[in-house]
């Protein structure tokens, strides 16, 4: 169902995709928009047993591309060093594909919500625990979950010499 990478050669581990995932700030979503355009957008994220949380907004372009088509992917760049005078970049990515599901279930969106005030503001649980509770009582909060079927990673032909390199010394 999914492709195999090209350059398999240059293809991560798993647990290397995993770990970007979890220390990453920030992915980019891409969805199924309106009119058959692509619609991509920048969210902040956690991860968690194989599924990719974020919040926004009840009503919107997300939220109605989810709704009318649940297949996402979700790509994070975790480094990116431009080369110039290579003309290359020493690059590591991940991209995870998916189906996103709008939480309904209270407990559920409030554990979302708990993992990224945990990933976020670790160091503010008040905060964003009144927060949560404040934004859950008003009905405004909204969570969604991706669930990824499928996972892959590929590192820069540059980076990849680079670690070999140092797995040498």
């Amino acid at each position: 169902m999914f492709r195999e990478m090209r350059r398999i050669k240059q293809q991560i581990s798993q647990e290397e995709c995993i770990q970007i995932l979890t220390r990453a700030t920030s992915g980019v979503l891409a969805l199924s928009g309106d009119d058959g355009y692509s619609y991509a957008v920048p969210v902040s994220f956690a991860y968690e047993d194989g599924k990719i949380c974020f919040h926004g907004a009840k009503k919107g372009h997300k939220v109605d591309a989810i709704r009318k088509n649940d297949k996402v992917s979700f790509c994070v760049i975790d480094q990116d060093v431009v080369m110039p005078k290579e003309r290359t970049t020493k690059y590591c990515s991940v991209i995870a594909f998916g189906r996103a599901r709008i939480l309904e279930d209270a407990q559920e969106i409030r554990n979302s919500a708990v993992l990224l005030g945990e990933k976020y503001s670790r160091d503010y649980r008040d905060l964003y625990e009144k927060e949560i509770e404040e934004t859950m009582k008003a009905g405004s909060l909204c969570c969604v979950e991706i669930t990824i079927e499928h996972l892959t990673g590929k590192i820069g032909r540059q980076l990849m010499l680079e670690r070999q390199r140092k797995d040498k010394q």
